[in-house]
């Protein structure tokens, strides 16, 4: 693997940890994630899996990064 490809893999990754999990937390604090008596609403399950989808890739691209630097 090209180092340019592992180091993109690298910047993907960090990206990833660092825009997913404050923009969860927005999401959750939202007064559309939760109907009147309290349960999720599909708002909040629509986002969670989006933040649960985007942090897998950057988890993928992290180890895909490491590898292709090192092996």
């Amino acid at each position: 693997m090209p180092t340019t490809l592992a180091v993109f893999l690298l910047v993907n990754a960090v990206w990833g940890f660092i825009v997913w999990p404050p923009f969860f937390r927005r999401v959750a604090k939202d007064p559309r994630a939760q109907s009147t008596n309290g349960r999720p609403t599909k708002f909040l399950i629509v986002h969670t899996v989006l933040v649960g989808v985007s942090l897998l890739l950057a988890t993928v691209s992290l180890v895909l990064g490491i590898l292709g630097l090192f092996v």
